[in-house]
């Protein structure tokens, strides 16, 4: 039998987003991520709560599948980042010394005609720590919910941080914050890390975790929620390297994104100016995306100078200065932070790969994921629920499982068990039809181009690693 990539298609060895995406509304990624099974709201049941969304099968799949991507590209390709999992509370005095409680917060207003309530810099579309600069300009800004104007009370901070209680008291004593970062147990735990893993600088600490923020106005489904879940690389570097290592981490996650399936004229920087950054913060880069809602922010790649390290020894007393053997001088860390959710990379990564198209005179909506994002690999679909193929197809099953995530489905037509692979994804089929019995083969039909080989059903596990690969 002929090469499979030959026959099916080409030459290609790694997934890039080449097509023309359809560009899908929001309205119509919802839609799908709820009937395929990606995203569904969180408590639906009871009216759903603003700002929660849970994930259902394929979204759940496809997030671990995000997740495996991200921490085999930014950790084990590296051999001076390593791994940490700290916890989602930690002591309130870690918040209070990184400037949590005093400077996490938003600028929010009410419209005085209708109660709805707003940040200020989505209103405006633009940021500032001057509250008064909000002020001004929204007299002349209609409300987005009645449409009237020059009607916002005047802008104030909100915190958005989680409080809860840790112990059997509600007092003040007992206060403590759900993480608004996963990086605040990265500083603390960063002597136990250096001298544990026996690294030097520079070197990095990596961690993928949920995250919390009250959000004034939680909204565009999963781009902006309340419980998020983080994954985020703190790289510690000598001061006078800072810069030159900012910009060489924002190539790294761009060429990241594209290796995915992100196509390159999807993606923007914007590069904070003086007013927008955080106070820590020497440069701060965005790598945007265009959501149906414009571009916005992805995967943010800042440079907090030694702020981190700095607050964290001051406010512990433990001194986390770094020992420089080779020079012999003693420095605090400065620190690059590349940071993106896994929400709104999944949310880039499904509207990008979106497709509709036209075949035999019917809209044929397909998924065009990369298959390490994909949520499923294989579908194994017998003709018909018949007596004679399942077993067949069951033993297909069993030896595809052990290396891919593989469907099993036999009901309904076989032209709509396509259309259904098609919807979430999936890059290769293995149909089991009657000429089986006979040949002892099967036909593979591939996602993007439609078209269908026949392969024996002992080269099968091959042949489906090597279309796999050549994606």
């Amino acid at each position: 039998m002929s090469s499979p990539s030959q026959t099916i298609l080409g030459s290609r060895k790694k997934y890039m987003a080449t097509s023309t995406p359809t560009a899908p509304s929001m309205e119509t990624l919802v839609s799908l991520a709820k009937r395929r099974g990606f995203v569904f709201q969180s408590s639906e049941i009871y009216g759903g709560l603003a700002g929660f969304w849970d994930y259902g099968p394929y979204g759940t799949e496809m997030a671990k599948n995000i997740r495996d991507a991200w921490w085999k590209h930014f950790v084990y390709q590296y051999p001076n980042i390593v791994g940490l999992d700290s916890t989602i509370i930690q002591n309130p005095k870690l918040w209070k010394a990184s400037g949590h409680v005093d400077t996490f917060v938003d600028p929010m207003v009410d419209c005085k005609f209708c109660q709805h309530r707003f940040r200020a810099d989505h209103l405006t579309d633009f940021e500032t720590k001057n509250l008064t600069e909000y002020d001004t300009a929204l007299t002349k800004v209609k409300c987005p919910h009645c449409g009237k104007t020059g009607g916002f009370t005047q802008t104030k901070q909100f915190n958005m941080m989680f409080k809860t209680y840790v112990g059997p008291v509600t007092t003040e004593d007992n206060v403590a914050y759900l993480r608004p970062e996963t990086a605040g147990g990265i500083f603390a735990q960063f002597q136990n890390v250096l001298e544990t893993s026996r690294q030097r600088i520079p070197f990095g600490i990596a961690q993928i975790g949920k995250a919390f923020r009250n959000e004034i106005t939680p909204g565009d489904f999963i781009f902006r929620v309340r419980e998020l879940e983080q994954m985020e690389l703190e790289y510690f570097v000598s001061p006078d390297v800072g810069h030159t290592e900012h910009q060489a981490w924002i190539k790294v996650c761009q060429n990241w994104l594209l290796s995915i399936g992100l196509p390159k004229d999807k993606l923007k920087l914007y590069e904070h100016g003086p007013d927008e950054r955080a106070h820590y913060a020497a440069a701060s880069v965005d790598i945007q995306y265009e959501y149906p809602m414009g571009f916005k922010e992805l995967y943010g790649v800042a440079y907090r100078t030694d702020y981190d390290l700095t607050v964290q020894s001051k406010g512990s007393g433990k001194d986390l200065s770094y020992f420089d053997e080779p020079t012999k001088s003693r420095f605090m860390p400065h620190v690059i932070e590349p940071s993106v959710g896994v929400g709104r990379l999944l949310l880039a990564l499904m509207h990008a790969a979106y497709r509709e198209e036209d075949v035999d005179g019917e809209k044929r909506v397909v998924l065009k994921f990369s298959p390490e994002i994909a949520p499923v690999k294989v579908a194994i679909l017998p003709l018909s629920k018949n007596e004679k193929l399942a077993p067949i197809a069951r033993g297909i099953f069993d030896q595809l499982a052990g290396s891919y995530r593989v469907e099993y489905d036999e009901t309904q037509s076989i032209g709509r068990r396509y259309r259904r692979q098609d919807e979430i994804g999936t890059p290769l089929c293995v149909t089991i039809d009657f000429d089986t019995l006979e040949d002892k083969a099967v036909t593979i039909r591939h996602r993007d181009t439609m078209k269908q080989i026949r392969v024996a059903i002992t080269d099968l596990p091959e042949q489906i690693d090597k279309l796999i690969k050549a994606f």
